[in-house]
């Protein structure tokens, strides 16, 4: 004779899952974050230290993304105290140059700019809200031809020359002040000028490393 269990036989526990979806803004938003926070790390370590506090550039250069002006593959790189080197052979100077030579400009408001391009756009986007009228040409373009009708009041050049050509000097304004790269004996500096009557005349004024812009070197001689 058979007897049943007095135990009571249990259900099997169901497990919980839970489950997350994730936001595909998620990977945006935080590559946004750390760049926002990379562009106000450079503006206290790398400007502010070096004596670079016109309230003007601080705040050009805390609203202009660096990452958008170079490839991709260096993005993470925007932001270093370094010269990237972009696909176009061109190079984004450091951040310390570009802050330096907008200091140095002090644009009016109601000047003419021409910029003479490094390649990555970068320090023309800079100046673009603090002029009136914005030109923007490459170094080979600024070896070309002159000007046609009234020049420009200001000439920004996005790295170091060994001269400035007769040719881009006769794209200014009589009195147009100056801010360059400057190279020679094989140190760069940037170096502030003004041109007067056909005469440009530019005095260093900060030592530092700046992407040389091989058009603009002057024909070397034979030596023996």
């Amino acid at each position: 004779m058979g007897f049943a269990s007095s135990k009571a036989q249990t259900a099997p526990k169901r497990r919980k899952f839970s489950y997350v979806i994730s936001d595909p803004l998620d990977a945006a938003e935080a590559a946004n974050l750390t760049q926002s926070r990379a562009r106000r790390a450079m503006i206290d370590s790398q400007l502010r230290t070096s004596g670079v506090n016109e309230p003007f550039v601080l705040k050009r250069m805390g609203a202009v993304p660096r990452e958008q002006f170079v490839p991709a593959a260096s993005s993470g790189k925007a932001y270093m105290d370094r010269a990237i080197r972009l696909d176009n052979g061109g190079w984004l100077p450091s951040p310390l140059v570009q802050g330096k030579m907008l200091e140095e400009a002090n644009p009016a408001g109601t000047e003419h700019a021409l910029v003479v391009d490094g390649g990555s756009g970068y320090l023309a986007e800079l100046l673009r809200p603090l002029v009136a009228k914005l030109t923007v040409i490459s170094p080979e373009d600024a070896i070309g031809a002159g000007r046609k009708g009234k020049g420009a009041d200001l000439l920004v050049i996005d790295g170091a020359v060994e001269e400035i050509p007769a040719k881009l000097a006769n794209r200014l304004a009589d009195g147009a002040r100056i801010v360059t790269g400057l190279v020679g004996n094989g140190v760069t500096r940037v170096a502030v000028g003004r041109k007067t009557g056909s005469n440009v005349s530019l005095m260093p004024v900060f030592d530092t490393g700046i992407p040389q812009l091989h058009a603009f070197d002057t024909p070397k001689g034979w030596s023996f």
